[in-house]
């Protein structure tokens, strides 16, 4: 007698929770669906979970019976060394909380690992192993900071999967296409046809990408649909003029200035006022320049700001703002937006050839000084003017250590910037050195990884202090979590003569001491591993070296 099976029934949704909760209490308190009570249930129990847990690594939600699939694209990029293929394993089993999260222990945070580990990667141009792309989903799902380099690594595999799970539909909308799918500038056909059929996170991808590898191309393709463009459509292609913005990009900002939207407005005269030759940026040093003068008549030359008394339509066109926010005056507001949005060039010239230091140094009259030097910082950031930016930020150990126009340390982050790499690694030393760890998190987060010699001295010595001073770590867990990242891992041996549990003084913290020494264990063993990472991913897949550099 022949014998007939009957395909399994799609679990329902929540089956896995299910036969989760029926393996707790029992079977024989709990029947999972769809299997019988009695003796059998228990085996039962573990065949469905089999079955499931197939389900799940296929990467696809169980549905009726359709048309097959086309095959997954492939990934024409070369495989992963054998050892980084097992890292990347490792990292992508780890979760939050099972290992150092919790900055305790000496175990390192393998899930803050995985950004570096996937940097670098994508620096050497490897492609995913197959057999990772679900649980490299899985990850960058749930962390949005993954989602731009996991997604990059993941490659056209991972978006044929998307299609596929609805779990992973963030991939389509996050970077749809994938750098390998993404028609280049040259291929005008596939550029056009995917510019005018695409889905809208599609159309982004394919902007954003022409743009970084040619402007223009990219602003052609936005002009020949901008006027058919929803409102909201227009602000987000809009912003994708920001890589390469140049002097090129002025009379299609120009015309933008007219546009029915205000939000676009806006952005495309921010965009402008980023152009210190524009016309729009000449325009407003006109305005900025008539309210602020050298006044000779006291003791000495200071600053005398007269603010605009109107916002008049001229004013809106280029980008100012005319309601105020709740708690500002009109008039402060509408003078910050325009001494933003000036060329810096216009005030040497204006202020009788002052430097711009000389400038920040002279007295402000009747309490402008923080509106005045507040705006020049914006300005300064964004035309990413170096020699203002110095000038606001001043020494690193000054009293106030932010110089005359630095009111946050958020500010002078954004100053921080617009330095080189070198430069500011060295003003962040100095100001560890000067003022130690407790505000320095912030500015730390703007140095190049991996952060520089002397800043890396600057906080491990700042750390040692903070050590030997007898309080707990737990205040500086957030720059300790840093240097894990961020220092060079050829540090881990100068730090060796710090794992060790120090003699504790009478007035220390009790205890302190270990967790100090914990700390410090944790640090050293992430720096290796890093370094372990760096090496695993310098072999080519056979084990010889990759012709790609770190």
């Amino acid at each position: 007698m022949t014998r007939t099976s009957t395909p399994a029934p799609a679990p329902a949704p929540g089956a896995w929770e299910e036969l989760v909760t029926a393996a707790l209490l029992g079977t024989e308190r709990r029947t999972p669906p769809g299997v019988a009570p009695g003796p059998q249930a228990p085996a039962a129990l573990l065949d469905a979970a089999a079955v499931e847990t197939v389900r799940r690594r296929a990467g696809l939600r169980p549905a009726r019976a359709a048309r097959r699939p086309e095959p997954a694209p492939e990934d024409p990029r070369p495989a992963l060394p054998a050892a980084a293929a097992r890292r990347l394993a490792m990292l992508l089993a780890d979760r939050p909380g099972t290992a150092g999260g919790g900055r305790r222990g000496t175990a390192p945070d393998l899930m803050e690992l995985l950004p570096q580990w996937l940097a670098m990667a994508n620096a050497h141009g490897f492609a995913a192993p197959p057999q990772a792309l679900p649980a490299l989903l899985d990850a960058a799902r749930g962390r949005t900071d993954l989602r731009p380099a996991a997604l990059r690594f993941a490659g056209p595999r991972a978006l044929w999967l998307a299609w596929l799970n609805p779990d992973w539909r963030f991939a389509l909308r996050a970077a749809p296409g994938g750098d390998a799918a993404l028609p280049r500038p040259e291929e005008t056909d596939r550029v056009q046809r995917l510019w005018q059929e695409g889905l809208f996170a599609e159309r982004v991808a394919l902007l954003a990408a022409i743009r970084a590898q040619d402007p223009a191309a990219a602003r052609e393709l936005l002009a020949d649909t901008w006027p058919a463009e929803r409102a909201e459509d227009r602000l987000m292609f809009l912003d994708s003029l920001r890589t390469g913005l140049g002097p090129d990009d002025e009379p299609f900002l120009e015309q933008a200035l007219a546009d029915r939207s205000r939000n676009v407005r806006a952005t495309a005269a921010e965009l402008l006022s980023a152009l210190p030759g524009s016309a729009l940026a000449g325009r407003m040093a006109v305005r900025a320049a008539a309210c602020v003068a050298v006044d000779h008549t006291g003791d000495g030359p200071r600053l005398v700001v007269e603010a605009p008394h109107e916002c008049d339509a001229s004013m809106e066109r280029d980008g100012v703002i005319a309601k105020a926010p709740m708690g500002r005056g009109e008039r402060s507001w509408w003078l910050g937006q325009l001494v933003e949005a000036a060329s810096l060039a216009t005030w040497p010239a204006r202020l009788g050839g002052r430097t711009p230091r000389e400038i920040l140094a002279l007295p402000v009259a009747d309490d402008w000084r923080s509106e005045l030097h507040a705006a020049w910082c914006r300005a300064a950031v964004r035309q990413r003017d170096a020699e203002w930016s110095r000038a606001l930020l001043g020494t690193p150990s000054s009293p106030e250590a932010g110089g005359p126009g630095a009111v946050s340390l958020a500010e002078r982050a954004k100053l921080l910037s617009t330095l080189s790499a070198e430069e500011r690694a060295e003003w962040v030393a100095g100001f560890i050195a000067a003022h130690g760890l407790s505000e320095a998190f912030q500015l730390l987060g703007v140095c190049a990884v991996p952060w520089a010699p002397p800043l890396g001295r600057a906080v491990v010595d700042a750390l040692n202090i903070a050590r030997d001073a007898g309080s707990y770590p737990w205040s500086f867990s957030g720059v300790m979590g840093l240097a894990e990242r961020c220092l060079d891992p050829s540090e881990a041996s100068r730090l060796d003569a710090l794992v060790a549990a120090p003699e504790e003084a009478e007035d220390a913290s009790p205890g302190a001491g270990g967790y100090w020494a914990e700390a410090f264990q944790r640090l050293v063993t992430t720096l290796r591993l890093r370094a372990a990472m760096a090496e695993e991913l310098s072999q080519g897949p056979a084990g010889a070296p990759s012709p790609k550099g770190t």
